[in-house]
């Protein structure tokens, strides 16, 4: 080949030749626990690896520590049959994972594969699982409210478009069916949903029975039940919220709904602790609290005009303790919690909501004045019939001792109606309002007079 040929040939090439990279092996020489460790690899902390657990059968690990020459690697499924010496080969390529529309209707695990056995997913855009960080001066502010359709929430702990809040709750108080009901009922335009770390059964029907064809049709279910490994259900909550940005950024107004966020705690305090790294508070390493914000911070409002994430993650209290150490700290990073009594709920009263410990941070900015004052209004007289609930109970309460404490007593069978909603039944927000004003603009029931004293009777 002439010169001028080559020099020709050379012009037209874009980007210049580059030697090729040679291909680089690590082994496995080290299973403890949960973690793999392996030497031999150039890799970066998060960066994913295949481990061959048996000729032709590869296994994805993410990179999660380092010591020296030793990379620590946790794998995604079951490493059953792995024996020293496996082959591992890094992976090339960021972690993408599946978005799109055609994921509406779908149940998918926590790297995009389908669980409903509606065959493939039919979607082409694939984004990497790190979503993009927003400048908090450049987020919309949350100035509009949104409808959940349950009316103790919409009426005294109404919901702002872009608030993240925590659904505080022990076990069996009817948390599940309090989110389904909100997947049904939101006036949101797509709901995104995050089982993380339930139990297999809880899937089934909380798909079923708590969200039915209706919920599902608009929504996108994401699950990770507790028998897969941790980095499986850390996987599923960073999906969950990956999937919600996609729809924001799409222009759409989201609700976010984890369930729970006390298994991704968790999962990240087994991967944790399987490194090596110390525990702190209560068995919990520092890094736990370090990754709560990090997932929670990417919900909320985009920039003006454009779409919204309002979330809702669920906080499992161990005992009804609500000074856990994952509680606590959620507390102080979201706008706001809804507690869940299981004194309530044992009375048959659900949504099993404690109104006195629940508070909306957003709510004073979003609502009228006349709203907000019917709602403290029945905040006070639901805690004033609770702080003289024995006395009335032993009937040591005499009727005309304190006007609040009697007008307490007359509403009580309306505030426990309004407070108490059924599985079927939507109550949107202006309809929330109007039930709220009609209880606390009523008149004050008819004063009897007092019975005369007991000689007075026989004197008559």
């Amino acid at each position: 080949m002439s010169d001028s040929l080559l020099q020709r040939l050379l012009r037209h090439v874009d980007t210049p030749l580059q030697p090729p990279r040679p291909h680089v092996e690590g082994q496995i020489t080290r299973l403890i626990g949960l973690t793999l460790e392996a030497t031999g690899l150039r890799v970066a902390l998060g960066d994913y690896c295949l481990v061959e657990v048996v000729p032709g059968q590869q296994v994805e690990a993410e990179v999660v520590g380092f010591s020296g020459d030793r990379i620590y690697l946790m794998p995604l499924f079951s490493v059953e049959g792995l024996a020293p010496g496996a082959r591992v080969m890094p992976r090339a390529g960021a972690s993408l994972v599946p978005v799109g529309f055609g994921l509406l209707g779908r149940v998918i695990d926590g790297i995009g594969r389908p669980l409903d056995g509606a065959g493939a997913l039919d979607i082409s855009d694939r984004v990497p699982l790190a979503g993009e960080t927003i400048n908090p001066l450049r987020r919309h502010p949350i100035d509009a409210t949104l409808d959940v359709g349950i009316r103790a929430i919409n009426g005294l702990l109404t919901v702002g478009r872009g608030q993240r809040l925590g659904l505080f709750a022990g076990s069996g108080v009817g948390k599940s069916v309090l989110l389904g009901m909100m997947t049904r009922y939101t006036e949101a335009e797509i709901v995104v949903v995050g089982l993380i770390g339930e139990r297999g059964r809880e899937v089934r029907e909380f798909i079923d029975q708590s969200l039915g064809k209706e919920g599902l049709a608009r929504a996108v279910v994401v699950a990770s039940p507790a028998d897969d490994s941790p980095l499986m259900r850390l996987r599923a909550a960073q999906l969950t919220t990956r999937i919600a940005e996609y729809f924001r950024a799409q222009g759409k107004n989201v609700l976010l709904l984890m369930d729970s966020l006390t298994r991704y705690a968790q999962a990240q305090r087994e991967i944790a602790l399987a490194v090596g790294e110390p525990p702190a508070t209560k068995g919990y390493p520092p890094s736990v609290f370090a990754k709560l914000p990090k997932l929670v911070e990417r919900a909320g409002n985009g920039a003006s005009g454009g779409g919204s994430i309002t979330a809702f993650y669920t906080v499992l209290t161990e005992g009804d303790d609500q000074q856990d150490p994952v509680a606590d700290a959620a507390r102080a990073i979201l706008d706001g919690h809804v507690v869940l009594s299981r004194a309530l709920a044992e009375q048959g009263h659900y949504p099993a909501i404690d109104i006195e410990a629940s508070i909306s941070r957003a709510m004073p900015q979003i609502v009228e004045a006349t709203h907000l004052n019917l709602a403290l209004q029945m905040k006070r007289v639901w805690s004033r019939y609770h702080q003289n609930a024995d006395l009335i109970a032993v009937g040591a309460y005499v009727r005309g001792s304190d006007a609040d404490t009697d007008r307490a007593i007359d509403l009580l069978p309306a505030l426990k109606a309004y407070l108490q909603q059924g599985m079927s039944e939507a109550m949107p927000m202006q309809r929330s309002i109007q039930e709220l004003a009609m209880i606390m603009q009523a008149p004050p029931a008819q004063k009897s007079p007092p019975a005369p004293a007991a000689g007075l009777r026989r004197s008559l």
